[in-house]
């Protein structure tokens, strides 16, 4: 029988591996490579990246960040990303205890977290992430816990359809209104088909109200933290950055946060 402190110890070290393979995903799915081959090599010299120099966090350690062969820099994000999923899994499974919902929610968070890295690098949000994380979803309904198959399904329908209709009045809005702001951008559209599919993912997990509520909370995130930045740099707004950050907000806090809002605000209690 483990220690109740050691499940999330265990589960910490396992995400630390997954955060790993994050890595790789994010650097390789939008670029359209595989994940597989070729194996992780140094950029610059080529070198194959060794087993022992490849162990989560404490290789980038005793390396100093930089490759063994040719003492290329190694960047940052790479532990950074491993310690962040190794605390997202050991703090999933402290709080649900060991069980199938913190398996669930821990791959429903480092979903997310790979889909903020993917669109805050190269604006796109792979479809492994977004229609991969909807079947995944959908699949890990039938567990015993979270929420059930039905209300997976309704969620990533309602998901899908909703930000579609937004990405296609939100593209006539500004075509009409705003005429020449997304060819200056270089786009053909207000939102990126990803923005779309990653939603379908996220009601797969949390339901309607969930993607109602991750939505509220991200538009208001990309307006209110890039959207300054978005008006004087003409870029555009990462929204899958901010969607995810809501994603996680929803999952943790969605809960309460609706029987507060039904309770304080409607007048209906919960």
């Amino acid at each position: 029988m483990l220690e109740r402190w050691m499940v999330p110890l265990i589960a910490g070290l396992f995400g630390l591996a997954i955060g790993s393979f994050l890595n790789v995903c994010t650097l390789r799915w939008p670029e359209e490579e595989s994940v597989i081959s070729p194996p992780s090599r140094c950029p610059r010299c080529g070198q194959p990246v060794r087993w022992h120099d490849n162990v989560p966090v404490l290789s980038w350690l005793i390396l100093r960040g930089r490759c063994r062969s040719c003492g290329q820099a190694i960047s940052l994000q790479y532990p950074l990303v491993e310690l962040a999923t190794g605390m997202i899994w050991a703090g999933v499974f402290a709080y649900h205890g060991p069980g199938a919902e913190s398996v669930r929610g821990s791959l429903f968070l480092t979903i997310l977290f790979g889909i903020a890295l993917s669109d805050a690098r190269f604006y796109i949000i792979p479809d492994e992430f977004s229609v991969g994380g909807a079947a995944l979803g959908i699949a890990l309904s039938f567990m015993p816990a979270g929420i059930d198959w039905g209300t997976a399904l309704r969620g990533a329908l309602v998901g899908y359809g909703a930000l579609w209709a937004v990405a296609v009045g939100g593209t006539w809005a500004v075509k009409r209104f705003f005429p020449g702001r997304l060819e200056a951008a270089g786009v053909d559209q207000a939102m990126g088909g990803g923005d779309v599919k990653m939603m379908m993912m996220v009601g797969a997990f949390v339901g309607v109200w969930g993607v109602a509520l991750t939505v509220f909370l991200g538009s208001v995130l990309a307006l209110v933290v890039f959207g300054p930045l978005a008006s004087l740099s003409k870029r555009l707004i990462p929204l899958g950055v901010f969607l995810a950050a809501a994603g996680a907000v929803t999952y943790v806090w969605g809960d309460a946060m609706l029987a507060w809002y039904m309770g304080s605000v409607v007048g209906i209690p919960s």
